[in-house]
């Protein structure tokens, strides 16, 4: 209803409005203009029996002529056209049935007409329910009323009236206009609403085009961005793996105790970089929805303090104690799940608690606040007495690249992924942070995880194989490398000359296929991005070599990149492994000895 309408309104246009349907407006110009005729035909015939004398069509026609103006009153005040129609219908339902069994005492050609617009009014203006109810309470009636009267068995001590011909011509000829009209009038706005609904699937499916053109470029723009990341990674990390690597090498090589802290301070520095550049990849792997978590059996000891070993070589470094504290139910256990997952999110933790403490302490805990069915509640906490957290930051600081404020940004550096990471990963194994802190005096964060309990022995976890102890017996490993890169090339003969291993070197794909055939390798180490012929093409051309030893070789790729999908590309190219530059030497050492060992066909001798 418009806001101009009011009790004194009487305008259609005041009771129309752009939030009704094409229909329900129809509805409502119905009414609108049907009571202005049903007004005019009332007053015609109340002259007409008026003059006649007929004393209860007079009271009648009057009674109907009031109803008639107070309901289009009502409509142009408060357009509620289900109330109105209803209004109406029992109106005329009375009437029809009061002139047939009382006034008239007979069915004749008015009373046929009444049925039938009371039939269509109802149909049309409420729907088939009510459309199908109002016509039998007219139809039903009438008929036991013929039956009765054909049976001559009603009578009434009262005696019909009789209309003249003018009121019978009268009645009819307006019936017929009103029967004309509802047709002629919802006709067209079922016409107005079929061309309405025509036009709506018409914009719809420009929308859907626009839509799909939308989709299509948002496609495209992930895939520029998963390009982008993995070029730009592949770019950082190739010096990166130089930088680290001759570190690691230099370091091996027993320096001065000045020419050691001069290389840890490069390291660190090359580790920090590295681990911006891994925050960034791995969040944007989460947000792809690409994280995949794995069950597998780990000495949960082991992990908490390999996680805080180092942790707490770095919090001591800054004056503060660290306290790493193990439920002792949890002593001795193996347990299954994803400790790659789970140290990635204590690393967060602990790593952001010693960053934003100056002084105090850092707390770490493992308890476990329920142990039943072979499955293990386990609540972790991380405490510290840092620059805490103010209490309107709470959610903030778990959006990406967002800490608590520019200051902090500058002051303490970082990126602001870390707690990011860790809220998605555990919301992704449908968990949750708790945080409490307080401005000045630290924070707590904890979250609960649940693992199942594995009948493993401790002893049996984390062995590695003998190999894996004793590299001097690795010095006559065949290996080929295929690298472009001088430098990467470089550093891999350093790092494998440290375990007496002299490799044979191709500079791309090719090469790399060419110099296989032609010799005899234990094991492949294959650089993925190369010129002439990647590291995928190689891959699956070695495996289809018609010797089956030849085309079983072990390869592990080396990549810099950081495509979301890498680890299954690299295993459908028929690669057996991936080690991600910078890579760790003691790393690509463990999975080159698994690897050849794995292999029934090879013997270290």
């Amino acid at each position: 209803m418009s806001k101009d309408a009011g009790f004194f309104n009487f305008s259609l246009s005041n009771i129309l409005s752009t939030e009704q349907s094409i229909l329900d407006q129809a509805r409502i110009r119905l009414l609108y203009y049907g009571l202005w005729i049903v007004m005019v035909v009332v007053a015609g015939l109340f002259l007409s029996v008026y003059f006649q004398h007929l004393e209860f069509l007079t009271v009648t026609a009057a009674i109907v002529f009031f109803c008639v103006v107070c309901l289009f009153k009502y409509l142009t005040y408060k357009p509620e056209w289900r109330v109105i129609s209803h209004a109406l219908l029992i109106i005329a339902t009375l009437i029809n049935l009061s002139n047939v069994f009382i006034t008239i005492q007979k069915v004749d050609i008015i009373t046929i007409q009444v049925i039938l617009l009371v039939l269509l009014f109802s149909y049309y203006m409420l729907g088939q329910r009510a459309g199908l109810g109002y016509s039998l309470l007219n139809i039903i009636p009438v008929l036991a009323f013929y039956v009765l009267n054909y049976n001559q068995s009603y009578f009434i001590p009262l005696r019909p009236e009789e209309l003249d011909q003018s009121t019978i011509i009268i009645s009819m000829f307006a019936n017929f206009i009103i029967i004309i009209y509802i047709h002629s009038h919802f006709y067209s706005a079922f016409l107005k609403n079929i061309k309405e609904l025509k036009q709506t699937s018409e914009d719809q499916a420009v929308l859907n085009a626009k839509l799909e053109l939308a989709i299509s470029k948002a496609e495209k723009s992930s895939q520029v961005k998963s390009e982008f990341l993995a070029t730009m990674s592949h770019e950082i990390r190739t010096p990166l793996n130089a930088i680290i690597g001759m570190s690691n090498l230099m370091i091996m090589a027993n320096p001065r105790p000045d020419q050691k802290e001069n290389l840890n301070v490069l390291k660190s520095s090359a580790n920090n970089l590295q681990s911006i550049v891994n925050d960034v990849l791995d969040f944007n792997k989460i947000e792809a929805g690409k994280v995949i978590f794995e069950t597998v059996k780990f000495n949960f000891v082991d992990l908490m303090q390999n996680i805080c070993g180092a942790q707490k070589l770095k919090a001591e470094e800054k004056g503060l104690s660290f306290t790493l504290k193990i439920d002792p139910v949890l002593q001795k256990r193996v347990l299954f799940g994803d400790p790659t997952r789970l140290t990635q999110i204590l690393f967060n933790l602990v790593s952001n608690a010693i960053k934003f403490t100056r002084d105090g302490s850092i707390y770490v805990k493992a308890f476990c606040y329920e142990d039943r069915n072979n499955k293990l509640r386990i609540t972790f906490t991380v405490k510290d007495t840092g620059i805490g957290i103010d209490k309107n930051n709470l959610q903030s600081i778990f959006e990406p690249f967002t800490q608590e404020s520019i200051t902090t940004t500058r002051q303490y550096g970082g990126t602001g992924m870390g707690l990011a990471i860790v809220k998605r990963l555990l919301e992704l194994q449908g968990l949750h942070m708790h945080v409490s802190s307080k401005v000045g005096e630290g924070s707590e964060f904890s979250f609960n995880m649940e693992f199942q309990v594995s009948n493993a022995n401790i002893n049996e976890v984390g062995d590695k194989h003998p190999l894996l102890q004793n590299t001097d017996s690795l010095s006559n490993l065949r290996i080929l490398i295929a690298e472009d890169n001088p430098v990467n090339v470089l550093l891999m003969k350093k790092l494998l000359s440290k375990w007496k291993i002299a490799p044979t070197i191709a500079e791309n794909g090719e090469k790399a296929i060419e110099t296989f055939q032609n010799g005899d390798f234990d094991i492949i180490l294959m650089d993925l991005q190369m010129p002439v012929m990647n590291g995928f093409d190689a891959s699956m051309g070695i495996r289809k070599l018609p010797n089956p030893k030849k085309a079983n070789v072990p390869i592990i790729a080396l990549t810099a990149a950081a495509l979301l999908d890498i680890e299954e590309q690299v295993l459908n190219a028929g690669m057996n492994d991936y080690v991600s530059k910078p890579f760790k030497p003691e790393e690509l050492m463990e999975k080159i000895q698994n690897l050849v060992f794995a292999d029934a066909g090879h013997s270290v001798a």
